[in-house]
């Protein structure tokens, strides 16, 4: 069983930064990769971002391309996210998710663990 902690959240104004680190612990047979949700007030859950573990390769939702950097460190079991120019409509509790395999092509159902959550909050 995998657990993830998410970390990073916080108040920021519109324009300003913030990166989120997601980090694993326990045993995993294997990881195919890591991804980003967000669930704002009265939202259903979306996605954000996601990355391979093996070669890096990304994939980001259209509403965060080129704001957003999905990055992870193989050795730490961590996944960030780097988030620029941050709008209100960012506001959202950020989920980490973890990927055993590719099927399901990091759908919310394919994730077979999730973090906490972290609030991101940004302010006009």
């Amino acid at each position: 069983q995998v657990q993830l902690v998410e970390s990073g959240g916080g108040l920021v104004q519109a324009g300003g930064s913030l990166r989120l680190s997601c980090a694993a612990s326990g045993r995993t047979f294997s990881r195919y990769g890591m991804g980003w949700f967000r669930q704002a007030p009265g939202k259903e859950r979306e996605f954000v971002a996601a990355i391979t573990w093996t070669l890096g390769y990304t994939s980001y939702a259209n509403s965060v391309k080129g704001r957003f950097t999905i990055s992870r460190d193989n050795a730490k079991n961590t996944v960030y996210l780097q988030m620029l120019s941050l709008k209100p409509e960012d506001t959202a509790v950020y989920y980490c998710a973890h990927y055993s395999s590719p099927i399901g092509s990091f759908q919310e159902s394919a994730a077979d663990s999730w973090g906490q959550g972290t609030q991101v909050t940004v302010s006009s």
